[in-house]
C-alpha cells in the first residue's frame, strides 16, 4: 500500500514552509513545491549575504578615512602604519565615526600617526 499523504504531519510541516515564505511573490509562497526551492534559495543568498555585509562595510570605513587623509594630505596606509607603530588599538569602525563626527580628534590622529612613521616615510 502507498503510504497516505494528508495527515497532519504532512500538512503541519507544509504549513511551517508556507509560514516560511510569507512575502515571496505569486505562487512562490502557497504552492508547496515551488515555496521548498525558493525557500532553499533565499537562504542560500542570506547565509552568503552575511559575510558579504561584513566586507561591504569595511570597504566603505576604508573609503571614509582615505578620503578624511586625503583632506588632510595623507595616505590611508600611512595612517594604518602610524598607528600601529604608536600601539593605536582602533578599528576601521571607529576611525570612520572619528573621521565624521570629530575631526579634530582625527586630525590629532593623523598627527600621531605622522610622528610614529618609519624614517623612510611620510
Amino acid at each position: 500500500m502507498v503510504r497516505a499523504g494528508s495527515g497532519k504531519t504532512l500538512m503541519r510541516r507544509r504549513k511551517r514552509t508556507r509560514k516560511l515564505t510569507k512575502g515571496f511573490r505569486l505562487s512562490r509562497h502557497n504552492l508547496y513545491r515551488q515555496s521548498i526551492v525558493t525557500l532553499i534559495r533565499a537562504r542560500k543568498f542570506a547565509f552568503r549575504d552575511r559575510r558579504r555585509k561584513k566586507r561591504e562595510f569595511r570597504r566603505l570605513w576604508i573609503i571614509r578615512i582615505n578620503a578624511a587623509c586625503r583632506s588632510r594630505g595623507f595616505r590611508y596606509s600611512l595612517l594604518i602604519c602610524g598607528l600601529q607603530n604608536a600601539n593605536v588599538i582602533l578599528d576601521r569602525k571607529s576611525l570612520s565615526e572619528i573621521a565624521i563626527h570629530d575631526p579634530e580628534a582625527f586630525t590629532q590622529l593623523v598627527e600621531l600617526a605622522k610622528k610614529h612613521l618609519p624614517k623612510g616615510l611620510s
